[in-house]
């Protein structure tokens, strides 16, 4: 009987040391996996490709005024700019460029921007596949807030999944970051392009 009771505390032992060097390694192994690499740079006058998009930079300024590309600011409000061309590299027109950038600034709505056609002001237009546009994203700043020294912005791409899990049809999911961004604010829309 001894030598059950034995036997039993042994086996409980075991299991105990067994249970506390797996949540020790889950543990070491979750503070390891928990340590995120950061983001690539990208050139600011290069091309970046998202899978979806491909795009290029050209300008990054500050404005103000009630006429800019025809964006319905409050009057004498202040904005940040973005202008850049976006090449739809899809076999459809699309809108899908919502998201593709996100700016990294606590004084604007990140995801909430504006999005201009800047040749015919057309808000937020399908763009065709292989066909480049220059597009303007407009932040409005909040009342009194001066203009940021430079832009910083995360690039996101998307992975293309012929079936999606919940419908089963084609579309674009999944979106992570490229990279980061980091552009001088100009003053006016009249600044330089980036020059490559």
């Amino acid at each position: 009987m001894l030598e059950n009771a034995g036997s039993r505390l042994k086996a409980w032992l075991a299991a105990g040391i067994g249970t506390v060097a797996a949540i020790a390694v889950a543990g070491v192994m979750g503070a390891f996996g928990a340590r995120q690499e950061p983001l690539p740079v990208l050139v600011p006058a290069g091309r970046i490709e998202t899978a979806q998009w491909l795009l290029r930079p050209l300008k990054a300024y500050s404005a103000e005024g009630e006429n800019l590309y025809g964006v319905p600011l409050k009057p004498g409000a202040k904005a940040l700019v973005l202008e850049l061309e976006m090449t739809n590299r899809t076999a459809k027109s699309t809108k899908d460029y919502f998201d593709v950038l996100q700016a990294n600034l606590a004084m604007v709505n990140p995801t909430k921007p504006f999005i201009v056609l800047t040749r015919d002001s057309t808000l937020s237009p399908e763009l065709h596949p292989g066909m480049p546009g220059r597009m303007a994203y407009i932040w409005q700043l909040p009342d009194g807030t001066a203009p940021p020294a430079s832009l910083e912005l995360t690039v996101i791409r998307k992975t293309y999944k012929q079936r999606d899990n919940l419908y089963g049809l084609p579309g674009w999911f999944n979106p992570a970051p490229v990279g980061t961004l980091t552009l001088p604010v100009g003053s006016g829309p009249g600044s330089a392009d980036i020059q490559p």
